[in-house]
């Protein structure tokens, strides 16, 4: 390996969740959004936050950024002015009273269970105690005239520290001792624990624009909501890599370029608004993407896209890219008529991570990602500047390592950092140092998942799920007329 030209290494985690407020009753149906930042915002930034070296790309979904805020803000409210908290699982854990009903304790019952039961019940004598009792229950449920309170604000209390991160358990000396205490918890207990709570919550937003005004993070973001763009933008672009797929009746979604504008201009405002800046970067919404959808991009600024390789493979193989047959992974491409930069996803090297190292000692997980890496580095010694892409979700793979991926992003970011044949980088920066890219003349559409649209067009339900859709928004479009 080149000591003169080190390998470029983009570690790119997509951070979203759905909305899940009910926009017009503001309460909460699913807690994942608070839960994820408590345990997995918060553990990524600390381990980017520890070695100064390491450079990633972190990208959000906007709607989870409103969501984050609006939790801390709920927290503040409740802490300072008691004002009530709006999603069920969390105002349990802050009320003095709990819900009296049967269905409802049943039901905080069973949600105190929805977390990975190696890593994080199994991991606390305490909680695995309470979790044996309440799957007893859940068998039993005549046996629930005879549960206390207790029982349920200690499983509570386990629930919302096991949804810890594990940089917050080892450092916070509060939740240590709330740990420590083991059953028995109090209201002021409770309490303790939402302040802590409250105070990750208001802290993550922040935590990862600093990195970034460090230069150690590249922010980007999708589209508002997360919609599938290139779908609603035209719903045939499906066939270009399933041109035998079925389709819905109606061949275009009404109005969808004006949809994806808004959500494109919601997302670059609600970005803004959190992170001081606009962002350069677009990770379309499960990297879907088209020709049309790159251009929409570009007309709204952003500089660089990316998507999976399969999509990669397919537009490789199209006839119009034949010159191209043996183009590299390992670059950035354009559109011959486009100037946006588009980056394509190593599958291998990041489903290694999603699904694979989670079982394996994090020494031996990240050397054998280096050795892969080492081994690109050699097999593209005759590019001028090659660039690895590492794109994968940064929220739902870390519950299935030990201590929430502990050792393994500590081992990850300081060995690539400290490799003198790999450079961790980020889009924005290798573009400056790398402007040339890779044309190619027709872009197959699809998303990271198959290179296609399968998993949202193509069979009976889909397509009836999309006619459905199309009827809705003609419905919506023709009220608003009337009006």
């Amino acid at each position: 390996m080149s000591a003169s030209r080190p390998l470029n290494v983009v570690v790119c985690w997509h951070m979203h969740q759905p909305q899940y407020c009910d926009l017009i009753s503001g309460s909460y149906q699913l807690p994942w959004s608070y839960l994820h930042a408590t345990k997995d915002y918060i553990d990524m930034a600390a381990h980017l936050e520890a070695v100064p070296g390491a450079r990633a790309v972190v990208n959000f979904a906007p709607v989870l950024l409103d969501q984050l805020s609006d939790y801390a803000g709920q927290v503040r409210g409740f802490l300072s002015e008691n004002k009530p908290i709006r999603d069920p699982l969390l105002a349990a854990l802050a009320s003095p009273v709990l819900p009296s009903g049967k269905e409802e304790r049943m039901a905080l019952v069973s949600d105190c269970l929805r977390v990975n039961e190696l890593h994080s019940i199994k991991r606390f004598p305490s909680y695995e105690t309470l979790a044996e009792m309440a799957r007893w229950f859940r068998s039993h449920p005549t046996g629930m005239l005879y549960l206390g309170d207790q029982f349920i604000v200690d499983l509570l209390v386990w629930y919302h520290i096991a949804w810890m991160g594990e940089t917050v358990r080892r450092n916070n000396a509060r939740l240590t001792q709330l740990m420590e205490k083991g059953h028995g918890y109090t209201l002021h207990d409770r309490r303790v624990l939402l302040r802590i709570i409250g105070e990750l919550l208001s802290s993550v937003i922040d935590r990862y624009r600093v990195l970034a005004e460090n230069g150690q993070v590249e922010l980007s973001m999708t589209p508002y909501a997360h919609p599938i763009v290139p779908l609603l933008l035209d719903l045939d672009t499906a066939r270009e890599a399933m041109p035998e797929t079925g389709m819905p009746r109606d061949g275009a979604y009404p109005g969808g370029r004006e949809r994806v504008e808004w959500h494109i201009r919601e997302g670059l405002e609600s970005f803004e608004q959190y992170f001081g800046h606009k962002p350069t970067g677009c990770w379309p919404s499960e990297g879907g993407i088209s020709a049309a959808t790159l251009e929409v991009l570009e007309e709204h600024g952003f500089m660089w896209a990316a998507s999976g390789e399969s999509v990669f493979r397919h537009s490789m193989n199209h006839d119009d890219n034949s010159a191209l047959a043996d183009a590299s992974l390992y670059q950035a491409f354009t559109l011959e008529k486009g100037k946006l930069s588009c980056f394509f996803r190593d599958d291998g090297l990041s489903d290694l991570i999603g699904f694979t190292y989670s079982d394996w000692h994090a020494d031996d997980a990240v050397g054998n990602l280096v050795q892969h890496l080492e081994n690109i580095a050699a097999s593209t010694q005759a590019q001028e500047n090659p660039l690895v892409s590492i794109i994968l979700d940064g929220e739902n793979a870390w519950e299935h390592f030990p201590e929430n991926g502990y050792y393994f992003l500590n081992t990850l970011y300081k060995k690539l950092a400290e490799h003198p044949g790999l450079k961790m980088t980020t889009y924005t920066e290798y573009l400056r140092d790398q402007p040339q890219r890779q044309a190619v003349r027709t872009l197959v559409s699809g998303s990271w998942v198959y290179g296609t649209f399968s998993t949202w067009i193509g069979d009976t339900d889909k397509n009836r799920g999309w006619e459905m859709l199309i009827d809705a928004k003609r419905a919506f479009d023709q009220t608003v007329v009337e009006d």
